[in-house]
């Protein structure tokens, strides 16, 4: 008998987990940008686009972003069934779960106390979704469930009854997060005036009917004296809004509106625009009108791309503009690790707010990169630029994943893989051992590549240490510190000296992760195909390698000469 006690959703493989490898990230310089000169003191310059598996980016950013980010949006794949015809359903909601699940578990760990994740998708998997979502979060911190209207109108030609909303999923890392307020609108501003002149500015005016009828409320029944006419009006249907108290606290601040001439049956009280919240209470239906439509993205795309080069499923900028309104202030870290053609980043970026974005396929070079390129030179006329006054500004760096730290040798055995240099080994070997990479500067101290506290520090080489050597180093780091070394081999008893733990490479590390593993994504036209046949499964389409170069610290990231 299975001994869970909790309600929870099930499927093919829920308990495996994949055993991700923390890679470093290596920048492509040639495809990093930024401003020649800066507009402001606000310019961000720390912005970054990785191209590469999204699951394995994810873990790379772990250590030096968890607990950092405060909004998540993706807009991973809907699982519409168009792709699966010919795959069995159970395999196919099971790889779909197993897919989000693992990169949302990765993604709370990325949140900070009070962020919050936005999870755009269709009713198709949204359900599900939700109850994934409820264990990984726990229920209690389900924000909402926005119904956003992608479309503007129903096709006649369609059979049955057609989706014109996507689903928006928000939740929170903790009770700390709390959402902004949407600015007012020039329409909800136009509700108020000053038509007697009042000194304390425009407003707007409430009833003073209550929807509870005289029987059910007799404690708000009471006359009131129209000080017009000097008529005393009583409570026939319909008891007061106000207990007696009250209505004298607004007879005496003059707030009651009986008309300009004491016309009115009734009174209605003046409700101040100074006196109301600096902002609209958000709600969970957002109309085309305010945030956007499918096709006003497409546009968009084309006006970004031309429409050779189009995106097939852009989201509007104002939609994203909405999002990250509610959910961040200037100056906060936005993340979309399911970037398409980096709305998210351009959006972000616009609104000064800081921004990752991770895209696996190739428009992360030949889509994102050079539109992120148009919204730094200030030459992208188009989405929320006029919204947010942009002008241009900041930059953003493009990093690739590093291959593998351990590939075979032709003999079966791990090595460390030809491409890694002395620093990236350094670099690598501080993520997997959990230390900090900051190697020194100072050519007596070479050996500290990285540390885990002020005191605590890791050095990293391909030699093999004798007694000797071992001896010296003890010596300068002196009995108040101790070092982590990490060698290809070592002529000492592990205990010989007690500032010293020394460990080998890659024997120390073979059991901590999956190795040579380059693509967790959800390739469903790769999945083995439902039917009988001899013919052999087609290999599944690899990453393609990432380009290796020299690993580098990622902040802080330009130094710009000029300002303005």
């Amino acid at each position: 008998m299975s001994k869970k006690t909790r309600l929870e959703l099930t499927w093919i493989g829920k308990d495996e987990r994949p055993r991700l490898e923390p890679r470093i990230l290596i920048e492509d310089a040639g495809l990093s940008d930024h401003a020649a000169e800066r507009h402001s003191g606000e310019d961000i310059f720390d912005n970054i686009l990785i191209h590469g598996d999204n699951l394995l980016a994810l873990k790379a950013l772990e250590a030096n972003f968890a607990g950092k980010i405060k909004c998540i949006y993706i807009d991973p794949p809907y699982n519409t069934g168009a792709a699966f015809t010919h795959y069995d359903d159970g395999l196919e909601h099971s790889v779909w779960l197993s897919m989000i699940r693992d990169r949302i578990e990765l993604l709370r760990r990325l949140l900070s106390n009070d962020g919050s994740l936005w999870i755009n998708i269709d009713e198709n998997e949204g359900h599900y979704l939700k109850v994934v979502c409820d264990e990984v979060f726990g229920r209690e911190n389900f924000v909402r469930q926005i119904n956003w209207q992608k479309k503007y109108s129903a096709s006649n030609n369609f059979k049955g009854i057609a989706s014109l909303c996507d689903l928006i999923l928000v939740y929170r890392k903790s009770d700390s997060f709390a959402n902004n307020l949407l600015p007012r609108s020039t329409e909800s501003e136009a509700r108020y005036s000053n038509p007697d002149n009042d000194p304390r500015g425009p407003w707007k005016s409430v009833d003073y009917l209550n929807q509870a009828s005289v029987a059910q409320r007799p404690n708000l029944v009471y006359e009131i004296e129209n000080p017009f006419t000097g008529e005393l009006v009583k409570n026939r249907v319909k008891a007061w809004k106000y207990d007696k108290a009250t209505h004298a606290v607004h007879v005496k601040e003059d707030r009651l509106w009986w008309g300009l001439r004491g016309e009115n049956s009734v009174p209605a009280l003046k409700l101040f625009l100074s006196e109301v919240r600096d902002g609209m209470t958000p709600h969970n239906w957002w109309p085309h009108a305010e945030v956007g439509h499918t096709d006003e993205a497409k546009k968009e795309s084309i006006a970004l791309f031309g429409a050779s080069k189009v995106f097939d499923t852009p989201k509007p900028e104002r939609l994203i503009q909405r999002i990250v309104q509610l959910s961040t202030n200037p100056g906060d870290l936005v993340l979309d690790s399911f970037a398409g053609s980096g709305t998210t980043g351009a959006v972000a970026h616009k609104m000064s707010r800081r921004w990752i974005m991770v895209e696996l396929g190739d428009h992360a070079v030949t889509h994102i990169a050079p539109r992120l390129k148009k919204v730094i030179d200030g030459d992208d006329p188009g989405g929320v630029t006029d919204a947010t006054g942009w002008k241009g500004g900041g930059g953003f760096r493009f990093y690739r994943l590093a291959p593998s730290l351990l590939e075979k040798d032709r003999f079966g055995n791990w090595v460390i893989a030809k491409e890694y240099n002395a620093a990236m080994l350094a670099e690598a070997l501080c993520k997997h051992l959990g230390f900090t990479y900051t190697p020194s500067q100072d050519p007596a101290e070479y050996w500290r590549h990285g540390h885990s506290t002020e005191t605590d520090f890791v050095y990293v080489t391909t030699q093999s240490l004798t007694y000797d050597a071992l001896k010296k180093l003890s010596e300068e780091v002196g009995p108040k510190r101790t070092l982590l070394v990490c060698c290809k081999a070592f002529n000492a008893k592990e205990d010989s000296f007690p500032n010293l733990t020394v460990k080998k490479i890659p024997h120390s590390i073979l059991a901590k992760c999956e190795w040579g593993r380059d693509d967790y994504s959800l390739r469903i036209a790769n999945l083995p195909e439902k039917v009988d046949s001899v013919e052999p499964a087609e290999p599944a389409d690899r990453m393609e390698e990432p380009k290796r170069g020299k690993a580098e610290a990622m902040l802080p990231l330009f130094d710009i000469a000029g300002e303005k």
